[in-house]
């Protein structure tokens, strides 16, 4: 099958409707960075309870992450699910893009490589990651 046949059936639509939902990129990402409770998430980026909810929700529908309840405590947390895990190596290429195509931030070459090994770590990446830069 050529790659022109898949139209509706492509491989990277369909990621892109997933993680193209204003949100969801910067949740998964906040989750790597630790943070796992809704307040955590609407202080961020100052979302209102309806945007976050429904952005949740829809992370849930999707199986992206998992909502975990606790006895005797109020709290709830939310999870990486495997499928939402595998999202780190997109986020890492994203920043790597960011970083050097489109130069954010302008930092010099050692900044570059402190914030790449760091965003390694935070992500969880293996070392064939690190072999593409």
């Amino acid at each position: 099958m050529n790659i022109k046949d898949y139209d509706d059936n492509c491989p990277i639509d369909d990621t892109l409707k997933l993680i193209s939902k204003k949100w969801v990129i910067f949740i998964i990402r906040d989750l790597f960075l630790g943070k796992k409770q809704f307040s955590e998430f609407k202080n961020e980026k100052k979302l209102s309870n309806r945007v976050l909810t429904d952005t949740l929700k829809f992370m849930e529908d999707n199986n992206l992450i998992v909502k975990k309840t606790f006895e005797n405590d109020p709290k709830t947390e939310y999870q990486l699910t495997s499928k939402g895990f595998n999202l780190n190596k997109i986020l890492y290429m994203m920043f790597i893009y960011g970083l050097e195509e489109v130069n954010s931030g302008n930092f010099d070459e050692k900044t570059k490589t402190e914030l790449k090994n760091e965003y390694l770590k935070i992500l969880d990446l293996n070392n064939e990651t690190k072999l593409i830069y």
